[in-house]
């Protein structure tokens, strides 16, 4: 579950705050919306691991090319056409 608190609250109680986003992400609110999230070292790791590897054409075999080139869109992707971002 995830859990939320104002900036507020969260300056004022920031030891209380750090423990508890110990145990899970804590998301910290400014003026009502969304603004940061406090979360474990061990949990920011966990999750930079994660991060995208980059490879070059030089890393995938000729079969891989072609099954690459052979691949095609699901139409159950062509919902995600018109999506609009608000970032």
């Amino acid at each position: 579950m995830s859990h939320s608190v104002s900036s507020v609250e969260a300056s004022k109680s920031f030891g209380r705050i750090s423990r508890q986003a110990l145990e899970a992400p804590l998301t910290i609110t400014h003026h009502g919306h969304d603004s940061l999230v406090l979360m474990s070292h061990a949990e920011y790791q966990r999750l930079k691991s994660r991060d995208r590897e980059v490879m070059t054409l030089s890393d995938f075999n000729d079969d891989d090319r072609a099954a690459v080139a052979a691949a095609r869109v699901p139409s159950e992707a062509a919902q995600f056409d018109d999506e609009t971002r608000d970032h």
